[in-house]
């Protein structure tokens, strides 16, 4: 009999468990569980609601136990930036506020004033964005918070509910680059920084990369879910994850991971820190086996999804599209990464008031505006092209799109236009299809991640989009 592999996949709308096996070397997945993940307003504030996640995550093992489907291992991944500061009791201080909080308004400058902007990128390699972690920390520094004196131990979120399985408190590689604290060269924590920013470089633990086993289920989260099974660390940052799921070995591709957030990029054995790429605002985050995802962050789906939200989920995903389709002459166009829309209380007043305040057409009817929202969208995608290529000075002829996002036909038809590129689609269950990987290479049901990606193209759907 197989071995069974249980990836816990959280985003930040929903979570998943899904078991995956191999056969005849194809990886076989079997999605067992699935609950909702949302915002809470705790304090005036933006949180996760960790305690319900936890639930919710010993509710899907329990079911394993149920359908006498016991994983050998278990692997959890999360969206980046945000954590938690345990205290001596390895009790959770404050609440855990989300990167969409406007706690870090108008900190980055703060932080500027302290190491330049050019010298941060050139340091750790990481995009500025006012939610990195980074901010984060600093807007507690800096509103005089106690939290970071009473702190012993800083975890990100998938590292905590590591924590709570087995614990053990271990760091992982890739969601830690996220934070802007990590050194692109050294690929360690950046002390100078930490320390600069006036915050205890000793609550940061050495970083360990997927594939790293954290330990095995405690005595009593056994007696909970009913078995015993070793907890491994995938790409515990979504996106790491679902970029080991791209169908590819070669160096021809640009990947499109699309989902909530669209991030865009290359895969790079090496950090580009260099102006460039700093201009453009491009990331390097740390990958599977130390390489760098140099790519872009693109607002993606959110503006769909708060738009459908907003209307009270009369229209279907579908719908939406069609509709868009409807008003293919509206031609405004929006900076879908303006931080207007990162989190407004009305995503279709903010998508209006943008167009107004650029000198735009306003879009009037639904379809108009949702024709807005999908071209504004591919024409980002086809402007991170470009720059990608300019600034690794080498054409690529086809765009690799994974994640849920893929299976909206209507964007990849028009990533397809605007980006002028052979698009293929598939998986869609990129980030848990990664995490598994991490945990079966580990296994040694393939031999190197190559292999790995030739059973990915073995065993889903790859689909070429005609326009």
């Amino acid at each position: 009999m197989s071995n069974l592999y249980l990836a816990i996949d959280i985003g930040a709308s929903s979570g998943r468990h899904i078991l995956a096996d191999v056969e005849d070397g194809k990886i076989m997945l079997s999605e067992i569980y699935r609950f909702e993940n949302k915002l809470v307003k705790k304090n005036n504030q933006l949180c996760w609601d960790l305690d319900s996640l936890f639930k919710e995550i010993l509710n899907g093992l329990k079911q394993c136990r149920r359908l006498n489907k016991v994983p050998v291992s278990v692997g959890i991944d999360t969206w980046g930036v945000d954590f938690v500061l345990l205290d001596k009791n390895d009790q959770i201080i404050g609440d855990t506020v989300a990167y969409r909080d406007t706690r870090t308004t108008g900190i980055d400058s703060e932080v500027y004033k302290i190491i330049p902007s050019n010298e941060l990128y050139k340091r750790t390699g990481i995009q500025m964005q006012i939610f990195n972690t980074i901010y984060q920390l600093y807007s507690l520094r800096r509103n005089k918070s106690s939290e970071l004196e009473l702190a012993q131990r800083f975890l990100m979120i998938p590292e905590y509910f590591n924590f709570l399985l087995t614990g053990v408190k271990m760091n992982e590689y890739t969601n830690a680059t996220t934070t802007q604290l990590v050194n692109a060269k050294t690929k360690t924590w950046d002390t100078d920084i930490i320390k600069s920013l006036g915050i205890n470089p000793d609550i940061f633990g050495a970083l360990n990369m997927p594939k790293s086993t954290v330990g095995t289920l405690s005595a009593d989260i056994q007696k909970i879910v009913g078995f015993d099974c070793e907890v491994v660390l995938p790409a515990t940052h979504d996106t790491g994850s679902a970029v080991l799921s791209v169908p590819a070995n070669d160096d021809d591709f640009i990947y499109l991971s699309s989902g909530t957030w669209s991030l865009i990029g290359t895969e790079r054995r090496f950090p580009d820190c260099g102006k460039e790429s700093f201009r453009c605002n491009f990331t390097n985050e740390g990958g599977f086996d130390y390489r760098f995802r140099h790519l872009k962050n693109i607002m993606g789906l959110w503006i769909i999804q708060s738009i459908r939200h907003e209307l009270k989920g009369k229209y279907s995903f579908d719908d939406l599209c069609v509709l868009a389709s409807e008003a293919s002459d509206f031609k405004t166009v929006i900076d879908v990464n303006d931080p207007i829309f990162l989190s407004p209380e009305s995503m279709i007043q903010a998508i209006k008031d943008f167009c107004a305040k650029t000198g735009n057409q306003v879009p009037k009817t639904l379809s108009e505006l949702m024709a807005c929202a999908y071209n504004s969208l591919a024409k980002s995608y086809a402007e991170a092209v470009t720059e990608i290529e300019r600034i690794t000075n080498k054409k690529y002829s086809r765009l690799h799109i994974v994640g849920g996002g893929a299976k909206d036909s209507y964007l990849n038809s028009l990533t397809a236009i605007y980006t002028g590129k052979q698009i293929y689609v598939g998986p869609t269950e990129a980030t848990s299809i990664g995490n598994l990987l991490a945990q079966m290479l580990k296994a040694g049901e393939f031999g190197t991640l190559e292999q790995a990606r030739e059973a990915i193209a073995r065993s889903f759907d790859i689909k070429k989009v005609e326009v």
